[in-house]
């Protein structure tokens, strides 16, 4: 079984530009913790926080992979094949 998908190239990671949710800045809304699309670079809310923006993201835009933005944590999640994956 491969290690990572076929939507997902640990060589070419997007890291957050700021830690912030771009949605959530936008309309004063707080976040939980931060997740970087790996299709266009963008920061997100995730499921644990109200809006969940990352997930919303993925519903609109169908870019498959999110990696965590916060500090010290290297595992993404591949909304299209439900894989976690550790980099």
């Amino acid at each position: 079984m491969p290690k990572y998908c076929e939507h997902f190239d640990p060589a070419h990671i997007k890291q957050a530009k700021v830690l912030e949710c771009e949605e959530c800045v936008k309309t004063g809304a707080t976040w939980v913790h931060l997740r970087t699309c790996q299709t266009c670079g963008e920061t997100f809310c995730c499921n644990d926080s109200k809006n969940q923006h990352a997930n919303r993201h993925f519903r609109t835009t169908k870019h498959p992979v999110i990696i965590s933005a916060e500090p010290g944590e290297k595992w993404a999640w591949c909304y299209a094949d439900g894989k976690y994956m550790k980099y």
